[in-house]
């Protein structure tokens, strides 16, 4: 007998085509004003919401995916164009959706804001929340030294 899980949150793309399910709350929510979150989104920066990739599934449609460097990948609705998700290509790595396409976004308050050296500086947003910039802790420093640019 298969066991079926609960989701805790849901989601998907504007026209229906891609859904998910994460079976955890969203985890690390987060806005991220680095230029390739903003270039990704078409936005000023991007807002995201994780879980354990073993905790996360599409349900509905299969995304499109780009790899947006050679340390990450991005989903996307190839039908409507929606942006839905960010992971890193760890396997310890949080599967990150945006947090506009959870169905409940209510439930996934920003914690931390990323990438800070890139945030546009009319933006009012989240001036509260705690910040820090792209590789300004030595781990992430390490990796994102390793990073191939694919955004044109």
């Amino acid at each position: 007998m298969s066991e079926t899980r609960t989701p805790h949150a849901t989601g998907g793309c504007q026209c229906g085509a891609v859904r998910y399910a994460l079976y955890v709350a969203p985890q690390n929510a987060h806005v991220c004003h680095c230029r390739m979150c903003q270039r990704a989104t078409g936005g000023l920066f991007a807002a995201l919401a994780g879980a354990p990739k073993a905790d996360f599934a599409w349900t509905k449609g299969d995304p499109a995916v780009f790899a947006s460097s050679n340390l990450a990948t991005r989903a996307y609705c190839r039908d409507c164009g929606t942006p839905l998700s960010f992971s890193y290509n760890l396997p310890e790595a949080r599967f990150y959706v945006t947090i506009g396409s959870l169905d409940d976004p209510e439930g996934a308050p920003i914690q931390k804001q990323y990438g800070t050296e890139s945030r546009i500086s009319w933006v009012k947003f989240c001036d509260g929340v705690p910040g820090e910039e792209t590789g300004s802790d030595p781990k992430a420093q390490s990796f994102l030294a390793t990073m191939t640019n694919n955004q044109g």
